[in-house]
């Protein structure tokens, strides 16, 4: 274990979320989205809405703390921050920044957040409409790479050809994840399980991706509460402790038009050390998954680069039943994920993962101890959390 660390000084309290739509078909605007996800874990925290003093987010989102701060009438704004960058990669950072400035005795409990409404706002994964093209774009949408599931199939398509693997590993990470919805009555595919015909026979989106292996494009918004570990025992729930987290990137990961010198990787193998490191643990020790699914091939890699398997041999360990709670030895996405869940840019993976230390989820895994968040593979910067029922 690293000289420098916060493990066990911080704990994540409280969770929120609202009902998950289907994009564009929320009733209410995002802001009102956010606000409700934070009521919910104030009251799921056992707090007063006064306690909180802080705000994280990620993703570039849109809802401002300030505002926040003052639409819920709170008495004083101590601390507010943002993670750079789009995309998921940036939601375990959140949480690493939250607990960081409650450490520091910059604020008592940080709220992280994520809120989406893209009837409002446009979608995210289509190309953007644009009347000139300038920077790294200019060289790759004249030759029609516009999207993030094309731009994401290159690495993968790369990982695959340099490993020899096939398509058994992300056909399982997809079934795993519905497999998990179906328990679960709050995820938008719940209802609606997946075959394996059903999963071979969808279209190709961009190979090797078919529709299954891509998130789903969702409106609402989730929130957590960060607290010191000593406040955290006498709040409402057992704390999930945060014992370590991770940011950033691997070495010349945004060098742009596709020119990263490491081509076929999710960006984890650094933060992957690190993690493990601060904790003093290793990947033999996780007893539950919750990886950020952009795309399948990336939740392949990400668990790759955790040490969870060897890459050539994905397709032999990465089964759907060694992926599945709770006798499972990878349980994963064990609320539905990204796929199957809900697309809140993977703050739903975050409350899941607490869930699994609290005991609660509807696809429990029988006496976890610590339980894996990786946010945002193949995107910079990334990040992963690692939670733990003991302090």
């Amino acid at each position: 274990m690293t000289s420098r660390t916060i493990k066990g000084t911080t704990a994540i309290v409280g969770i929120g979320e609202t009902t998950y739509y289907k994009r564009a078909q929320s009733p209410d605007p995002e802001f009102r989205l956010c606000l409700d996800a934070i009521l919910a874990a104030v009251e799921d925290a056992g707090l007063a809405v006064d306690d909180l003093d802080g705000f994280a987010s990620y993703s570039n989102d849109r809802n401002d703390p300030s505002k926040i701060a003052s639409a819920l009438g709170l008495p004083e704004l101590r601390f507010s921050n943002m993670v750079w960058g789009g995309g998921g990669g940036g939601g375990s950072a959140a949480v690493a920044n939250a607990a960081a400035a409650v450490a520091a005795g910059y604020a008592d409990h940080v709220v992280v957040y994520r809120a989406l409404a893209q009837g409002q706002f446009g979608r995210f994964g289509q190309a953007p409409p644009l009347r000139t093209i300038s920077g790294p774009m200019a060289y790759t949408m004249p030759y029609g790479l516009l999207s993030p599931a094309q731009m994401f199939a290159m690495r993968v398509q790369r990982f695959m050809h340099q490993h020899g693997a096939g398509m058994a590993a992300q056909r399982a990470v997809a079934m795993a994840s519905y497999h998990h919805a179906q328990a679960n009555p709050r995820a938008v595919m719940h209802g609606r399980p997946l075959t394996e015909d059903a999963y071979d026979g969808a279209r190709w989106i961009v190979e090797p991706f078919r529709l299954y292996d891509c998130c789903m494009e969702n409106d609402g918004a989730a929130a957590v509460i960060v607290t010191s570990a000593e406040r955290a025992a006498d709040l409402r729930h057992p704390p999930a402790h945060i014992w370590a987290a991770a940011q950033g990137s691997d070495e010349s990961q945004n060098l742009p038009v596709h020119n990263a010198p490491d081509y076929a990787t999710s960006n984890f193998k650094p933060l992957a050390r690190r993690l493990y490191a601060t904790a003093g643990v290793g990947p033999g020790d996780i007893d539950v998954v919750q990886s950020y699914e952009n795309f399948t091939g990336g939740v392949v890699m990400a668990l790759v680069e955790h040490g969870f398997c060897a890459p050539e041999d994905v397709d032999d360990v990465l089964t759907f039943e060694n992926l599945l709670a709770p006798s499972g030895t990878i349980p994963l996405n064990t609320s539905g994920g990204n796929l199957a869940e809900c697309y809140m840019h993977g703050l739903e993976l975050i409350i899941e993962a607490v869930r699994q230390v609290r005991g609660t989820s509807t696809s429990q895994v029988p006496g976890v101890e610590l339980s894996l968040v990786t946010s945002g593979p193949m995107v910079t910067p990334v990040s992963n959390l690692l939670l733990s029922a003991t302090r």
